[in-house]
């Protein structure tokens, strides 16, 4: 044998198949080396905020190191895509949040169906979005706002994290009800775009309540409303936008999807892990920080809400008339 081996080609392609014959790693063992979790946001926002969070907790309790990569872009379609063309083996992971759910429609050229496309893994929190103004916008509430913007139709811009995000879908939702004439100024994630609300560049934002809420409490912006159908537990001081806009809601989700593929044992072990961590008293306490409500679900239960939220903002999508081609 060692003296085939040492023949040239021969011996190279011999010893090829030996070492392609040993078993691949089981799901017993993952994880086993470091696990990449691609966002489709800007460092800094609402959903990097949450993401490194529950990394670190995953990180100190898998043995592993989980690694956030921000992949900025499409309303987080390019970290999508490249999540979903990875290798399914449970080493690359996607953060999962509404835009996931309304890209579906919004976007008539995607590369990929994302509910046919990935698997889901678990769910993480329940969350708000926050309408937050310049400190420089006259209106102090929500019914000030609609009477300012009517009276000032294309004049008011407000920003969004991307096209098809839930911050970019709440406005249109907020255009559609209340006949508001606004212009859409898209960034690659809302830390990117507070600078310009801040200085009254654009006037305001739907914006995740875990970076609005950080600001509006730092004094940089104004609280206006939240988009839930009723008052938003850690912010009770804060109205319902609903309370003056009849029917209003857009209520967000954050989970964790993988390529489709990924062996069930994997889903099962983070879906487990990430189960734990929101029993896990300091982890809930830091995600109610931010403003989120720890959700644990299954992964079929995850699956069916993104599959429901998918349905829903089709119909919002198709009625306010917007799209990305």
């Amino acid at each position: 044998m060692l003296r085939i081996l040492r023949n040239g080609v021969f011996g190279l392609v011999l010893l090829s198949g030996l070492f392609s014959a040993a078993p691949p790693a089981t799901a017993a063992d993952y994880p086993n080396r470091p696990v990449h979790w691609l966002i489709g946001f800007a460092a800094g926002g609402p959903v990097d905020i949450v993401a490194r969070i529950m990394a670190q907790w995953l990180s100190d309790h898998l043995g592993q190191q989980f690694i956030v990569e921000n992949r900025t872009g499409s309303g987080g379609n390019i970290a999508a895509a490249a999540a979903i063309n990875s290798p399914a083996d449970g080493y690359t992971l996607l953060f999962v949040a509404p835009n996931n759910a309304i890209s579906t429609s919004l976007y008539k050229k995607l590369p990929f169906d994302f509910v046919r496309d990935t698997v889901p893994v678990a769910s993480i929190m329940q969350l708000t979005n926050m309408l937050v103004v310049s400190n420089a916008f006259p209106a102090k509430t929500v019914q000030e706002f609609v009477d300012y913007c009517k009276a000032n139709p294309g004049k008011i811009s407000f920003a969004s994290s991307g096209n098809g995000t839930s911050v970019h879908m709440s406005a249109e939702l907020f255009k559609v009800m209340t006949k508001c004439d606004m212009v859409h100024v898209p960034y690659r994630g809302s830390a990117i775009a507070f600078p310009d609300i801040i200085s009254n560049k654009v006037q305001l934002i739907f914006d995740n309540l875990p970076s609005a809420l950080e600001q509006a409490r730092g004094g940089s912006v104004r609280a206006l409303g939240v988009t839930s159908p009723q008052r938003w537990p850690s912010v009770p001081d804060v109205p319902a936008i609903a309370e003056t806009v009849p029917g209003f809601e857009s209520v967000g989700f954050y989970g964790i999807s993988a390529p489709k593929g990924t062996p069930p044992e994997v889903i099962e072990i983070l879906n487990k892990a990430v189960g734990e961590a929101l029993k896990d008293p300091k982890l809930v306490a830091r995600l109610a920080e931010t403003g989120g409500i720890a959700k644990p679900m299954t992964p079929a239960e995850f699956g069916k809400l993104v599959s429901d939220e998918t349905e829903k903002w089709r119909k919002v999508v198709e009625f306010a008339g917007v799209s990305v081609d």
